[in-house]
């Protein structure tokens, strides 16, 4: 008989289902025929009922066929298009190139998929690196030893965080109520965006939610002040409630989402033809994938077919997604030395912390190095070569106008930032600051433009303290920009002098308030 999980264990699984299905679910609940002509409870039964009376474990493939489970989203759609469909087929490239067929099956009720995970019915299963502390982390999980082998997709649009009238950027949530399902991925989109904006987890007021469908019926009430949702929802919600707007999505906040594949440490090291294979024709089919709209179609039939979709609604589910290729693989699993972006241990670690601190996990997750796999990627370095493997090229971004410096922010976080007495080079403390206090921003926002707006007290004359706060923020765009390989054109930088000071220090009327009004502020803009 199969393993099943614990108590605790379901519970937590319970508040994850559909926590990793970002955004595609809401296409076949909305975008469909079938989905308009049902009410939400309506969808919600009958969804309910198909997962209770037909679970889909047990399989009867042979050991030459890989069983893969998905979640119904955008991202799958190059491994679709490399095995000609969802069936396990000797038309299949896999078959033809690598010798093994595969069979993917969409499972999103994620008890049933974590189940037969354990079972053996699924090999491979899927996951956010985000929430993946929730499987590492759980002692009767540990013993299955969940291991992360490959990144599937960054989130592209496919989540966002909508926002009632009067609030006008991340700041104004501090206080605020908000929609969120918990645990989810839905949680580390809030909780990276409020960093942004120099704010904790506990300065809003969460309002939990099983999953993100309910937080987006939710914000239609007056319940709540915000939401986070998936789209299409952003732009429904919104248009359903008056004065209301999004507030930013995954296309700003680009690098914060990630999909993985994971397996089981004994099926990896015992399959690794399998293995190899199905990483090398994944990357494959991506690669061919890219600026191809032919293959994009084929791509996107195969989606259609497996979940039900007209493909009009398939194309838009692999819209708000970015696939990720071999070179994208190997600056998240940390292989590439010169790579300064995010990673995916800076996700997993980052919400091991986080789901302690909010007692959606009683203890930290074992160690990022410790729950991947990277030998597939190792594998395939030598074979995936040629610029259609290179990594995602960053955003150029073009010299910025008069008009950006006036831009409304996403978020501010003023950070104080010590220089020396008239001078605005930065020294060796400076720079850990922006280390630990601003670095992760700028990474989880690499689409968006940095305003960085340098202020002083007013102590000596204005026109050298202008002078002075341009220099000391340019000297921070110069350091975030050879550290951490970020465009030059992203920044813009302003020199306050001593004209903007912080609310009740305006007169610098002692040397706390003098502190305070020497500070250099990050601001997130969109682009």
């Amino acid at each position: 008989m199969a393993t099943r999980l614990t108590a605790f264990s379901k519970l937590l699984m319970t508040l994850l289902i559909l926590g990793v299905i970002v955004g595609g679910g809401w296409y076949l609940l909305n975008k469909t025929a079938w989905g308009k002509s049902m009410s939400s409870e309506e969808k919600s039964e009958a969804q309910g009922s198909e997962s209770a009376e037909s679970p889909k474990t047990g399989f009867n493939d042979d050991e030459n066929t890989l069983v893969v489970q998905l979640v119904t989203w955008g991202g799958y759609g190059p491994g679709l298009y490399f095995n000609e469909g969802s069936e396990p087929t000797e038309q299949s490239r896999f078959f033809k190139e690598y010798g093994f067929k595969v069979r993917f099956v969409v499972e999103n009720d994620l008890i049933n998929a974590m189940n037969a995970w354990i079972a053996d019915e699924y090999d491979v299963a899927v996951q956010t690196a985000d929430a993946f502390p929730l499987y590492t982390g759980p002692v009767d999980l540990q013993e299955f030893k969940p291991r992360a082998f490959m990144q599937v997709d960054w989130s592209r649009g496919g989540d966002a965080i909508i926002v009632k009238r009067g609030i006008n950027n991340v700041n104004d949530l501090k206080g605020k109520k908000i929609a969120v399902a918990v645990p989810s991925p839905a949680q580390t989109l809030l909780m990276t965006a409020l960093e942004a904006a120099n704010l904790k987890y506990s300065d809003v007021e969460v309002i939990k939610t099983s999953d993100n469908l309910k937080a987006a019926q939710l914000f239609r009430s007056a319940d709540v002040d915000a939401a986070v949702v998936w789209s299409p929802d952003d732009m429904l919600a919104t248009n359903d409630v008056p004065g209301s707007k999004i507030l930013l999505t995954t296309k700003d906040q680009s690098h914060v989402i990630a999909d993985i594949f994971f397996a089981k440490e004994s099926f990896l090291k015992n399959n690794r033809k399998m293995v190899d294979g199905f990483y090398e024709g994944w990357m494959k089919a991506v690669a061919e994938l890219k600026n191809n709209p032919v293959n994009r179609e084929k791509a996107a039939k195969y989606l259609a077919e497996l979940n039900g979709l007209g493909v009009e609604d398939a194309q838009g589910m692999m819209d708000v997604v970015y696939w990720t290729g071999h070179g994208d693989n190997l600056n998240f699993f940390g292989m590439n030395s010169g790579y300064k972006g995010q990673r995916g241990e800076d996700l997993y670690t980052k919400m091991s912390k986080n789901f302690v601190l909010t007692g959606d996990a009683e203890q930290e997750a074992p160690s990022w190095r410790s729950v991947i796999f990277t030998g597939a990627v190792q594998a395939a370095n030598d074979k995936l070569t040629g610029p259609q493997y290179d990594s995602e090229a960053g955003k150029t971004f073009t010299a910025p106008t008069p008009e950006s410096k006036k831009a409304p922010a996403i978020a501010t976080k003023p950070v104080s930032i010590s220089f020396a007495s008239g001078k605005f080079q930065l020294d060796a403390n400076a720079k850990t600051i922006i280390d630990l206090q601003f670095a992760d921003v700028a990474k989880s926002f690499a689409n968006s433009r940095i305003r960085i707006e340098g202020n002083t007290d007013n102590v000596g004359g204005k026109a050298m303290n202008m002078s002075l706060s341009q220099k000391r923020a340019q000297a921070v765009a110069d350091y975030l920009s050879a550290e951490y390989q970020i465009d030059k054109n992203r920044f813009i930088i302003i020199g306050n002098g001593p004209d903007n000071p912080v609310s009740g220090c305006e007169q610098n009327q002692n040397e706390e308030c003098k502190a305070m009004n020497r500070r250099t502020d990050f601001q997130v803009i969109a682009d």
